[in-house]
């Protein structure tokens, strides 16, 4: 449909070309209804203020020299912590279980933490577009922290499972952020290269993950009582308190609080009203369902056909149609179903999740074979696991030079 003839500017012009880039832009990132993109082309979008523009200008101004390296620097600390509590924990799991006991929430530890940071990766997103980036971002930090001191005091697998939840939530804002802040410092031509040199970082994490974990978990050293043989994974946690307290710092002082000063179509709680909270339970509860019947299937306690198993899988089963149907309705879900219609999206998808259900799946459990069985050490385990995420480093790195050369910003 036509633009109203108060918004059509001259065809040609540099606004027309603006102007439509905009409307093609939020169509494809939101996923937005037809009703949605009929009351964008008929309503005027409202430009930025004065105000907003020379706050934005003038915190890109501020970000030269070394305030812009100490913030590269910051959230490049805080994705490398954040991102490598993902895979560092798996090789010292049977080290872990050996001493809290708990074989049967053996895959909580690592579950806990990827669910509760992918739970809050797309509604910490929406809200810092409203609300600013570095308060959400700080936050998260404090928040990752807080987790990692209290996940290093463990008494009992249940406690370490509730801690690395915490853990992370703080990460979920923080890895969101990140690379939303970088969007934010750098023009659309730069982003490619810096988003390409953090998925180098977050790559690396992961890459590096295993085989620090199992060093670690061998030959880390001696704290007293708080640390003694048979805990030396408690490390793993501790070790992102000095860390994290200088990124932390970094932050607060040099990440302008204006930096994602912009225009928005909805502002304050009218913007929050049309977050997808009831979409992000859904998915959660969902995935909880189908984890538990998945673990708790088969075991001492539960047979694959009892009751408690044949409910939990239905009930994930249920939950997961209510969310589909929810993502269908609501005006800005947190998973655009349009985007499964391009075939690009829906193949790279596909890829990922097989990917992930393999590496994922051999992280947890090659290292309990190979300790449990083989009757190896955990540093030779993690040394076994490193090749697996190669290619995540190599593929990160290519990603971005390939979108940098080829101008291919979009689907």
């Amino acid at each position: 449909m036509p633009l109203p003839k108060f918004l059509r500017p001259e065809q040609g012009t540099r606004a027309s070309i603006e102007r439509r880039t905009a409307v093609r832009h939020y169509i494809t990132c939101s996923g937005a209804s037809a009703a949605e993109e009929h009351r964008m082309n008929t309503q005027p979008i409202t430009p930025p203020s004065s105000a907003q523009q020379a706050a934005a200008q003038e915190s890109g101004r501020r970000l030269r020299g070394f305030a812009l390296y100490s913030v590269l620097a910051a959230l490049m600390l805080t994705l490398l912590l954040e991102a490598l509590d993902q895979t560092i924990v798996g090789t010292a799991l049977p080290r872990i279980i050996g001493v809290l006991q708990g074989f049967d929430r053996y895959t909580w530890a690592v579950t806990a933490y990827t669910l509760a940071s992918t739970t809050m990766i797309p509604i910490v997103g929406k809200l810092s577009d409203q609300f600013g980036r570095k308060w959400f971002l700080i936050c998260g930090a404090i928040i990752f922290l807080l987790g990692s001191a209290l996940a290093g005091t463990s008494q009992n697998m249940d406690q370490l499972i509730a801690f690395r939840a915490l853990q992370g939530l703080g990460a979920g804002i923080g890895i969101a952020l990140v690379f939303t802040v970088v969007g934010d410092i750098f023009s659309p031509a730069e982003r490619p290269k810096w988003q390409g040199i953090f998925g180098v970082v977050y790559g690396f994490s992961n890459l590096v993950g295993p085989f620090l974990g199992g060093w670690l978990t061998d030959h880390g050293p001696l704290l007293g009582n708080l640390v003694t043989n048979a805990t030396r994974w408690r490390w793993f946690f501790y070790i992102n308190l000095p860390v994290g307290v200088i990124a932390l710092a970094a932050l607060l002082i040099y990440l302008p609080a204006n930096l994602s000063a912009r225009s928005q179509r909805y502002s304050g709680w009218a913007a929050v009203r049309r977050i997808d909270f009831p979409g992000a339970v859904l998915a959660a509860a969902a995935t909880i369902c189908l984890l538990l019947g998945l673990t708790w299937g088969g075991d001492q306690t539960y047979a694959w056909n009892s009751p408690q198993i044949t409910g939990t899988l239905v009930a994930a089963g249920v939950l997961y149609v209510l969310f589909v149907v929810v993502e269908r309705f609501v005006v800005e879900p947190i998973l655009p179903l349009d985007l499964f219609r391009n075939q690009v999206f829906a193949a790279a998808a596909l890829l990922s999740l097989l990917q992930l259900m393999v590496l994922v799946g051999l992280v947890i459990y090659l290292p309990f074979f190979l300790q449990g069985v083989l009757g190896v050490t955990a540093t030779y385990a993690g040394a076994v696991i490193t090749p697996l995420t190669v290619s995540t480093v190599v593929g990160a790195a290519l990603a971005g030079i390939a979108v940098t050369r080829f101008k291919r910003y979009q689907l």
